[in-house]
């Protein structure tokens, strides 16, 4: 009964934001992550009628992951850097991870760039009934992307689970970021996997925070051959990754950092 009151009222949400007009044209086929080397390695960018795994290098980095993870939904839905501009983001949340890290938190969204009145957040039960509602906002075409973040090892996401919610992507034009806590990549589907560390920060003028920073670990695309791993920083202004401005912005993933890039998290 649960379940069907949360893809009823998830379906009644869809169906209005369906019925809106919205201005210029539909995002591009492939979205840059804004960072040349990256973006080269991708053949230009990710397709955005796609999937894409990101998976937390460490338990400590869980917050690491979702902040990239939602930095892909940005650029994935073509978010333009003026609040309130833009289709909405849907983010299905298992109920464990909202309990290990928190909820979406309004406040958090803003420092990072996007506009809080811009997502719909929903939370589940298990990796099952996740896995469902995600596979129906993917579906709405009139989204601009839908993020899922399970938590363990959520054996109900298989091969075949992976490739119905590839082949809802493709039919929709809505891309789909799985977000994997606390779990050890499977074979799935996806477009690309990504394995997402924190990286330290630089403080900005007048001890200002400054823009978050992650280490990527490119584990697989199916677009070309090769990994690669990066250092990236997050530009909430422009909503784009960017190198970070010091030298050696492009470096491999280091053997000791602390954990960190996690404000944007509900600490509750």
């Amino acid at each position: 009964m649960i379940e069907r009151d949360i893809l009823a009222r998830l379906r009644q949400s869809l169906a209005c934001i369906e019925d809106r007009k919205w201005a210029g044209t539909s995002p591009p086929e492939r979205f840059a992550l804004g960072v040349g080397a990256i973006d080269a390695a991708l053949g230009g960018g990710l397709p955005r009628r796609a999937v894409h795994e990101v998976f937390a290098a460490a338990m400590a980095d869980s917050g690491a992951a979702c902040g990239f993870g939602l930095g892909l939904a940005l650029r994935m839905a073509g978010m333009a850097a003026v609040a309130g501009e833009g289709r909405p983001i849907v983010w299905v949340q298992q109920a464990m991870a909202a309990r290990q890290h928190g909820l979406l938190n309004p406040n958090g969204l803003a420092e990072f760039g996007a506009s809080p009145s811009l997502f719909i957040l929903i939370e589940t039960r298990d990796a099952l009934q996740a896995l469902r509602t995600a596979h129906e906002a993917v579906r709405c075409a009139a989204l601009g992307a839908v993020v899922m973040e399970l938590w363990g090892p959520a054996k109900e996401l298989g091969l075949a689970e992976s490739r119905r919610l590839c082949l809802a992507a493709a039919g929709s034009g809505v891309g789909l970021v799985v977000l994997r806590l606390e779990a050890d990549p499977q074979p799935s589907a996806a477009f690309s996997r990504w394995s997402v560390a924190a990286a330290p920060s630089v403080t900005l003028e007048a001890a200002a925070p400054g823009h978050p920073r992650f280490d990527l670990n490119l584990l697989r695309h199916r677009g070309g051959p090769g990994s690669g791993r990066w250092r990236v920083e997050w530009n909430r202004d422009e909503l784009v990754f960017r190198q970070p401005a010091l030298s050696g912005a492009v470096v491999s993933l280091p053997s000791h950092r602390p954990a960190g890039a996690t404000a944007w998290r509900d600490a509750g």
